[in-house]
């Protein structure tokens, strides 16, 4: 516990500022933060990182998660989706080259996690750069750490202490469903008082009912990370935050939220 709490604390006093100062910084917060996750995907899968397909699978990944601006960069013409797909066809050449050393099945893996993992880490800062001036953005990220954070206390604290029938014990069998209904309830609650708090560009009504479904949206990262871990046979994503695993471990409510709230809030 006690290495948690000096984990948790040091990980906030350089998350905080960055998420704060937004712009840049949170860019390449965003972008460091999928280059470990995808590498987090290698490992699990017991996967070397010098290697041709992390890199391509890295290019895959930071592809999704840089900011739009990035790509004036390139000739007119040259988009993220054109980027992207080029790289996926470069990791199933890839497969011909090693002579299936890196299998079909590999490159599925790395495709669907690039998408996963690149999409949900651009939001965090898409979502923190909206009208920088007016802090929109960073009154809106919060509002996603208060229902995430929440939910994740909701479930543990209640269902800790009146759990007694398993939500899903085959993927994780720990969660329960009163802890499930105590996380929602939770990011009602805590939801509510922020918005009054921050005040949102939105009907608070729609917040509200909002909040509820994005809990249900992070329970259900959460079950997605549970289950390929638990496919994987580990049982933590990392090692890079002692006592709290790895950057899957910590993002895996945010990366199924942040997508989501984006379409709500944000274009592109």
């Amino acid at each position: 516990m006690k290495q948690r709490t000096i984990t948790a604390v040091i990980a906030l006093i350089l998350f905080i500022p960055i998420v704060v100062a937004g712009g840049y910084w949170i860019d390449w917060l965003a972008a460091a933060l999928a280059a470990v996750g995808i590498s987090e995907v290698f490992l699990m899968k017991k996967q070397i990182l010098l290697s041709i397909d992390f890199l391509l699978a890295l290019l895959a990944t930071l592809t999704w998660t840089v900011p739009k601006t990035f790509f004036n960069v390139f000739p007119k013409g040259v988009t993220r989706p054109g980027i992207y797909f080029t790289v996926v066809m470069l990791l199933l050449t890839w497969t011909v080259l090693s002579k299936n050393k890196t299998s079909f099945d590999d490159v599925g893996v790395y495709t669907l996690a690039s998408l996963y993992i690149g999409t949900g880490f651009h939001y965090l800062a898409a979502i923190r750069n909206i009208d920088h001036v007016s802090l929109l953005g960073l009154a809106l990220l919060g509002y996603v750490f208060v229902v995430v954070w929440s939910t994740d206390i909701g479930a543990y604290m209640i269902g800790k202490k009146f759990g007694k029938h398993k939500l899903w014990p085959v993927i994780s069998p720990n969660k329960t469903w009163e802890g499930s209904l105590g996380a929602v309830i939770c990011a009602i609650i805590f939801s509510a008082i922020y918005i009054n708090l921050v005040p949102l560009v939105r009907d608070y009504t729609y917040l509200i009912w909002t909040s509820a479904f994005l809990s249900i949206v992070g329970q259900m990262g959460d079950l997605v990370e549970s289950a390929y871990k638990r496919y994987y046979g580990v049982k933590d994503s990392g090692k890079i935050l002692p006592g709290h695993g790895g950057i899957l471990d910590r993002f895996d409510s945010m990366l199924f939220v942040l997508p989501v709230i984006a379409l709500f809030f944000i274009k592109g």
